[in-house]
């Protein structure tokens, strides 16, 4: 069992992003001072393993790794949830010890990931991302939420090639009325079997293939 951390802001406006509210408006929810939220995992460490890091992304705060160098004081395990977009501050967490799991998001192609954001996204850093948790000696997730318009045969071919022989892909069913931007919303999710086939062609690429939410 796992406590839930969320730090706000993201360095990408993904339109169907489920924490809209932490993307657009961080500065609108309240910061849990260090020592109060240090102090709650502590009075938990009975009944929780450890703690997941999710966002917004976390790997733009400046202060997670003095908080994680906390959670470890605690022996508590850390899950990152991320991006991948900066991969100095995973590596700098990496040579610290202070991941035993790791989650990449995969949005969609990395030629298409300026389409997630206000301004120009270069994506390198999500390649090099990759590159660097091959030798990684955590867990490794790499997630991908099949939205149609950014999920076809062809994305997943391009990603494929990107996590080729990586440890694990998750497939995830695409919940529309959580999404950041209306007109994301309204979209319709790909049918399950649509998803399977995704999952059939992931196969040829990665070492295990999940599929989640249908």
């Amino acid at each position: 069992m796992a406590s839930l951390v969320f730090t706000g802001g993201c360095n990408l406006t993904c339109p169907f992003c489920h924490n809209g509210g932490l993307v657009q408006d961080a500065d609108e929810y309240p910061d849990i001072p260090l020592d109060e939220l240090l102090a709650d995992l502590k009075a938990r460490r009975k009944f929780i393993d450890g703690v997941v890091i999710s966002g917004g992304e976390p790997t733009i705060d400046t202060g997670l790794p003095a908080f994680l160098i906390e959670l470890k004081r605690l022996d508590l395990q850390v899950k990152l949830d991320t991006n991948g977009l900066l991969p100095e501050v995973i590596a700098h967490l990496l040579e610290r010890h202070l991941l035993d799991y790791i989650a990449v998001d995969i949005k969609t192609s990395p030629q298409r990931y300026s389409e997630l954001h206000s301004v120009a996204v270069d994506s390198a850093g999500l390649v090099a991302t990759v590159e660097l948790l091959r030798s990684a000696a955590i867990e490794v997730e790499y997630r991908t939420t099949c939205i149609p318009k950014l999920v076809t045969e062809q994305e997943i071919g391009e990603i494929g090639k990107l996590l080729q022989g990586s440890p694990l892909w998750v497939l995830q069913q695409y919940v529309a009325e959580h999404a950041m931007a209306r007109d994301w919303q309204l979209l319709e999710k790909y049918p399950p079997e649509k998803l399977q086939h995704f999952s059939t062609l992931a196969q040829g690429y990665v070492d295990q293939v999940q599929v989640r939410g249908i």
